[in-house]
């Protein structure tokens, strides 16, 4: 039997053939939703600007806090897991890129059969062959297009997923810095309150013991020694935990988490550049993120559309086969075939499918939009809030000062016999509050930075230890 030789070229005029067809990708394409956005986040607010441009090292100076979050970036589990989450989608948006080409083996196989009928005729029969094998399946419709650009998008979003944990990443670590700063200053606070309940104890003691005052004011002072005593422990596990919290985002199991000491002087602007609505949706990896969330859904029904057409697949083969090695490359032979694979009947299930898939798409839409609204909320929220613990720190600062002379003068009565002791303990009860409640504000007004500053997409680019791993 005389087999029909195919030559290489007519398989490469085929394959031209065919590439007329392969540029046909059917499917609506992908378009943003319109999200009908205000123009401006806040009324009243007039710049394009927003402090989320800025790197994060100029919003947060503090060196030892800069150390903590490039720890964190550097070493963090989820970091780490998004690194390797990006990596993986990079190989399997190359392998959606390569079901687009045709695939080419080659295969070699000597073989030999040994026969020995009656035990005295040894025979040995031979065989070479040697294959090379091509099969594609032509993407006549862009089903396999449709894949990569899924591929694709999930790939980004893989990549944006991982700059929205080092926004949080960032955020989070710094918040607990600035509770953990603020939990010593509290610490300190109550052992310097301890110190003066200590000294007016033994002077309340003296003047009783003297008969210049009641056992009441006596008693009394033991009472707020012993209350604010018990203070002591619970702010301690309160940092203990506060730091176990930090070494387990730094990605350390025991660490000394070394910190500076709170600056009741720190300064901050009156207003801070908080950009257009639109930088949003620019800014905040978490809605790009979401965005090619959505454009993943839209391939998918692009994909399940070009199902209900048909398939073609088309093999190739080309070899050579021979009894003798000396005679291997004088026989070579080939082949060509296509098949058409195509739904004839279903029962209406390609068609289900493609329909689910754009209510898949739509639910995709709406979540979308839920994403924009949020980030939009917690973007106003931010604002609304840094203004407000502005003016609350400015209170509570006026509160300290007038406390603090109060309570000054109030021991200066006392000595002189002007006023009983209940009032002098009235007196330092108010400074003990307005000390504590100043130290919170302060703490408040530096975490409200950080809910701005994440809030309208800051704290992550590309030459960040995060970016790079």
């Amino acid at each position: 039997m005389v087999k029909k030789i195919i030559s290489p070229t007519h398989i490469v005029l085929i394959i031209l053939i065919l590439s007329v067809f392969y540029s046909c990708k059917i499917g609506k394409k992908y378009s943003r939703p319109e999200l009908f956005m205000p123009e401006k986040i806040m009324e009243g607010q007039t710049d394009s600007s927003t402090i989320a441009e800025q790197d994060w090292k100029s919003i947060y100076t503090d060196t030892l806090l800069q150390s903590l979050i490039d720890k964190a970036l550097s070493n963090n589990k989820d970091m780490l897991t998004a690194a390797s989450r990006i990596k993986e989608l990079a190989y399997r948006k190359r392998i959606s890129t390569g079901e687009l080409f045709p695939t080419i083996n080659a295969l070699i196989h000597p073989e030999r059969e040994h026969t020995n009928y009656g035990g005295d005729k040894p025979v040995n029969d031979d065989t070479f062959e040697g294959k090379l094998s091509l099969s594609w399946e032509v993407d006549l419709w862009g089903n396999l297009r449709w894949a990569r650009t899924e591929s694709i998008a999930e790939y980004l979003e893989s990549i944006e997923a991982k700059r929205a944990l080092q926004m949080s990443m960032i955020a989070q670590v710094a918040q607990y810095y600035y509770e953990l700063v603020a939990l010593d200053n509290e610490l300190n606070i109550v052992r310097q309150t301890l110190e003066t309940w200590k000294e007016g104890l033994e002077l309340a003691k003296i003047r009783f013991e003297g008969g210049l005052t009641s056992e009441t004011s006596f008693r009394q002072a033991q009472v707020e020694l012993a209350r604010t005593a018990t203070l002591v422990p619970e702010l301690e596990n309160k940092i203990s935990q506060k730091e176990n919290e930090l070494s387990l985002l730094i990605g350390a199991y025991d660490t000394v988490i070394v910190r500076s000491k709170m600056n009741p002087d720190i300064y901050l602007p009156e207003q801070l550049p908080v950009g257009l609505s639109s930088t949003l949706l620019e800014r905040r990896p978490d809605l790009r993120e979401a965005e090619q969330k959505l454009i993943a859904a839209h391939a998918q029904v692009g994909i399940a559309f070009t199902n209900m057409f048909p398939k073609l697949s088309l093999t190739a083969l080309y070899g050579v086969e021979s009894t003798y090695l000396t005679d291997f490359l004088r026989s070579p032979y080939g082949f060509i075939s296509g098949t058409i694979l195509s739904p004839i009947f279903g029962a209406g299930k390609n068609i289900a499918k493609h329909k689910a898939q754009k209510e898949v798409f739509k639910q995709s839409c709406y979540q979308y939009e839920k994403s924009v609204l949020t980030a939009f909320q917690e973007a106003k929220d931010a604002i609304v809030n840094f203004n407000k613990v502005k003016e609350a720190r400015t209170l509570k600062k006026i509160l300290y000062e007038a406390s603090k002379g109060y309570v000054e003068l109030a021991h200066l009565q006392y000595i002189n016999g002007v006023i009983n002791y209940l009032d002098v303990l009235d007196a330092q009860r108010g400074f003990f509050d307005a000390q504590i409640g100043l130290s919170n504000a302060i703490r408040d007004e530096q975490i409200a930075v950080v809910y701005l500053y994440k809030a309208l997409g800051g704290g992550w680019d590309d030459s960040s230890p995060a970016e790079k791993n």
